[in-house]
């Protein structure tokens, strides 16, 4: 029994890292979609004043 008792706690912990790398990833994914977003928006604007 203290054997699947330790599995259990290697999965959990597992589990555990790829939720967070995940979330990491997201972040991320999101800061650089937002950031491309801006400049794309600013070159937008300055053809458009121009």
């Amino acid at each position: 029994m203290k054997k699947n008792n330790s599995w259990g706690w290697v999965i959990a912990l597992a589990s555990a890292i790829v939720a967070v790398a995940a979330a990491v990833a997201t972040i991320t994914l999101l800061k650089k979609k937002k950031e491309r977003d801006d400049e794309e928006l600013e070159e937008y604007l300055d053809s458009a004043i121009v």
